[in-house]
């Protein structure tokens, strides 16, 4: 599995649109078609994606059970330095407004069109930063997903309550 895989995941599963064409998937992601297609099988091949036809179905239950208790290990965020970026994790909405502010710079991705400073973690996948400004739904299951990678205890907690809400709908 890589990150990217987990991204289209996420955008899957908040999408709601089962046959959502790879191309469309490819180009609301910033990844290449054939990055898309590598994905899916990745995917199908570890039982949180299944296809028929057309027809993208993601295994919710399964990748709500992978993110809460295997994606910290498998994705560990690089922390960086002080840099311009998008916030993310809990700097970012849905977590932002139901935490207190700690005082500490926020979390963000490195991104020269950002207008935060704050310290930097690595994103999911390249694309990421992009994608998010581009769609709010992913921009937030994208900053559950860092809070759980990176987050406190009770950051995680919370993002795995919300990630539930969003992704079962």
């Amino acid at each position: 599995m890589q990150g990217q895989d987990i991204a289209l995941l996420l955008k899957l599963a908040i999408q709601n649109e089962p046959n959502l064409p790879s191309k469309e998937l490819a180009a609301s992601l910033f990844i290449s078609p054939s990055e898309v297609s590598k994905a899916l099988k990745r995917c199908v091949d570890s039982g949180l994606l299944y296809i028929s036809g057309s027809e993208k179905r993601v295994n919710r239950t399964a990748l709500l059970e992978f993110l809460g208790h295997g994606l910290k290990y498998v994705f560990p965020p690089a922390k960086g330095s002080l840099v311009r970026g998008v916030p993310t994790a809990a700097a970012a909405e849905p977590l932002k407004s139901r935490l207190l502010d700690d005082g500490e710079p926020p979390t963000v991705w490195t991104y020269a069109e950002g207008k935060v400073r704050g310290i930097s973690i690595t994103p999911l996948y390249k694309g990421a930063p992009k994608a998010a400004l581009l769609d709010s739904r992913f921009y937030g299951v994208l900053a559950l997903s860092d809070a759980i990678r990176s987050g406190r205890t009770r950051e995680r907690n919370l993002a795995i309550e919300l990630l539930e809400k969003e992704i079962h709908g």
